[in-house]
C-alpha cells in the first residue's frame, strides 16, 4: 500500500498537499488538513526523540575538552608541567590550527560518506586521543597531544560542532523549526561550561574504581561512539523509526520550506558552488559576525575559570563560581531560540544579544545566545547543499580564527586579573556584531523585495537552473 509513496518520494515534482506561504510557514489546508496535522504532530516528535538527543550528547562530549583544559589549569596542570602563560597559549593555539584546516573538507564529504557513519566514527577517534592526555608529563608531550587532539577534534567538530550538526539537522527539520533544535544542542555547551569543573572533580575521585585511573573513564566516549552507529539515521529517507508515509511527508515539508532541493541531482559537488557560497553577501557578513562572536566564545570557554580565579577564588570554589553565568547563558539561548523560530526573526535575535554582549557583566548571556542564531541564519539562507555546507564551513573557520585571537588576547596580550585590553576589545567586537548583523538584515530585506517583484512578472520555469538561494522563489529568512 505504501509503495506508491516510495515511488512519489523519488519524484522531484512531488509535494504533499499542504500550503506554504511566502515566509515558508504552514497555511490552512483542505480536507487533508486533519491528516496533515496528525503527521505534523508525530514526525517532529520522533526526530526530537531519536535524532536530537544523540546530537546533543555528541556535542556536549565533544565540547567537554574545551572547558576541561581551563579547569585543569586552575587545578594545577600548568604548575605541574612547569610551563609559562606564553607556553600555555601556544598549546591552545596549536590545537586550533588543524581544527580549522579540517572544517571545509569534512563538511563537503559529510553527505557522501553519511553522517550516520562519520559522526560516531569521529566521536570514537576523539575519545581515544583525548584519553591519552592522561599520559602527559612535560610540555613537549602536551604540545604533541594537543596537536593530534586538534586534528581529531577538527574532524569531529567539523561534523560534530554545532556547525556540522546544524548542517546535519537541516536535512531533518524545515527552516522555521530549525533554530530551537540547533540551540538545544548548542546550549549543552554552556551547561558543559557550568558543570565541567564538577565533572572533572568527580572523574578525579573515580581514581582506582574498577582498577582504572581516573582519566581512563573518558573511554566512555568510545562506547558511546560505537552505540551511535546503530542510532543515527543517514537521512529522513532512511530513518527506520518513520513509516513510509511519514518519510514522504517530511520530504515534502523540507522541499516546501526550501530546506531540501527539489532534485538531488542539483546537489552534486561543484567547486563553483563552493565559490558562490564564499561570494554570497549574507555568508560574508555573517562570517564576520562569527569571527567576532567566536573570539568571545572561545575566550570564555578557555579562560573563564582562570578569570574567576583571578577574582580571588581558588580551586573548587573558583569552579563553582563559574557555574551561574553558564546556566543563565543556557536559559537565554533557549528562550531566544523559541522566539526566533516562532516569529522568524534570526536577525533581530543576533542584534539583540549583541547589545547584551556590550553590557559587560552580561557578556556570557549574549555570546552564547548569538552563536546558534548566526549559524541557523547561514543555514536558512544557503542552498543547494554544497553551497550550504561551504557557507557553514566559512562561518566556522572565521569563528575558530577568532578563537586563536582569544587565546592570545586573554593569554598574553592582556594580562590578568583585570584583562583591560581584552574587555575593551570584546565590547568593540560586540558593537561590530550589531553593525554587521544589521547590514545583513537590510541586505536580505532588499533582496526579498526584489524577488517578490520578479515573481510578479516571471514564471518559475523561466529561471535558469542551479540558482539555489538566488532563485526568486527562495525567500530569505530574516
Amino acid at each position: 500500500m505504501m509503495g506508491g509513496f516510495e515511488t512519489k518520494l523519488r519524484d522531484p515534482s512531488f509535494s504533499f498537499p499542504i500550503h506554504m506561504d511566502a515566509l515558508n510557514k504552514p497555511g490552512r489546508g483542505d480536507a487533508s488538513e486533519q491528516h496533515s496535522a496528525t503527521l505534523e504532530a508525530v514526525v517532529w516528535k520522533k526526530f526530537d526523540s531519536w535524532v536530537l538527543p544523540m546530537c546533543t550528547v555528541i556535542y556536549l562530549l565533544s565540547f567537554f575538552d574545551i572547558n576541561n583544559i581551563g579547569n585543569a589549569r586552575v587545578a594545577g596542570m600548568q604548575t605541574a608541567l612547569k610551563i609559562s602563560n606564553y607556553q600555555y597559549t601556544v598549546a591552545l593555539t596549536l590545537t586550533l590550527i588543524p581544527y580549522i584546516a579540517m572544517e571545509l573538507p569534512s563538511n563537503l564529504i559529510l553527505k557522501r560518506v553519511g553522517p550516520d557513519r562519520l559522526l560516531p566514527a569521529m566521536v570514537t577517534l576523539w575519545g581515544i586521543i583525548a584519553a591519552m592526555q592522561g599520559l602527559v608529563t612535560d610540555y613537549t608531550g602536551l604540545l604533541l597531544c594537543r596537536f593530534f587532539l586538534g586534528f581529531a577534534q577538527g574532524r569531529l567538530k567539523s561534523v560534530a560542532s554545532f556547525q556540522g550538526l546544524a548542517l546535519y539537522l537541516s536535512s531533518f527539520y524545515p527552516r522555521e523549526r530549525l533554530q530551537i533544535r540547533i540551540t538545544a544542542f548548542f546550549a549543552s555547551a554552556s551547561l558543559t561550561g557550568a558543570f565541567s569543573g564538577l565533572l572533572a572533580a568527580a572523574i578525579t575521585k573515580m581514581d582506582g574504581i574498577g582498577g582504572k585511573p581516573g582519566w581512563a573513564w573518558i573511554f566512555i566516549l568510545v562506547s558511546f561512539g560505537i552505540l551511535s552507529f546503530s542510532v543515527l539515521p543517514r537521512s529522513p529517507e532512511t530513518a527506520r523509526f518513520l513509516s513510509s508515509e511519514e518519510r514522504c511527508y517530511v520530504i515534502s515539508k523540507l522541499k516546501s520550506s526550501k530546506a531540501m532541493s527539489d532534485d538531488d541531482r542539483k546537489d552534486v559537488f561543484s567547486w563553483m558552488e563552493v565559490w558562490r557560497a564564499f561570494c554570497s553577501p549574507q555568508v560574508l557578513l555573517l562570517s564576520i559576525v562569527a569571527f567576532l562572536n567566536g573570539t568571545q566564545l572561545v575566550g570564555l570557554a578557555f579562560f573563564e575559570p582562570t578569570i574567576v580565579a583571578g577574582l580571588g577564588y581558588a580551586g573548587r570554589q573558583a569552579q563553582l563560581m563559574s557555574v551561574p553565568p553558564f546556566v543563565l547563558a543556557f536559559l537565554a539561548s533557549m528562550i531566544s531560540a523559541f522566539i526566533s523560530d516562532r516569529y522568524g526573526c534570526r536577525g533581530l535575535t543576533v542584534i539583540f544579544f549583541s547589545f547584551w554582549c556590550i553590557i559587560g557583566f552580561s557578556m556570557f548571556y549574549g555570546a552564547y545566545a548569538v552563536a546558534p542564531a548566526v549559524i541557523t541564519w547561514i543555514v536558512n539562507n544557503s542552498a543547494p547543499h554544497i553551497r550550504q555546507a561551504s557557507g557553514i564551513a566559512f562561518g566556522f573557520i572565521t569563528s575558530c580564527s577568532g578563537g586563536i585571537l582569544a587565546t592570545w588576547l586573554l593569554g598574553s596580550l592582556s594580562p590578568g586579573p583585570n584583562y583591560t585590553a581584552a574587555t575593551i576589545t570584546f565590547i568593540i567586537m560586540s558593537i561590530g556584531m550589531v553593525v554587521f548583523s544589521s547590514l545583513n538584515l537590510l541586505y536580505l530585506l532588499r533582496e526579498n523585495r526584489a524577488k517578490a517583484e520578479t515573481r510578479l512578472s516571471a514564471a518559475k520555469h523561466d529561471e535558469p537552473e542551479h540558482l539555489g538561494d538566488r532563485s526568486a522563489w527562495f525567500v530569505y529568512t530574516l
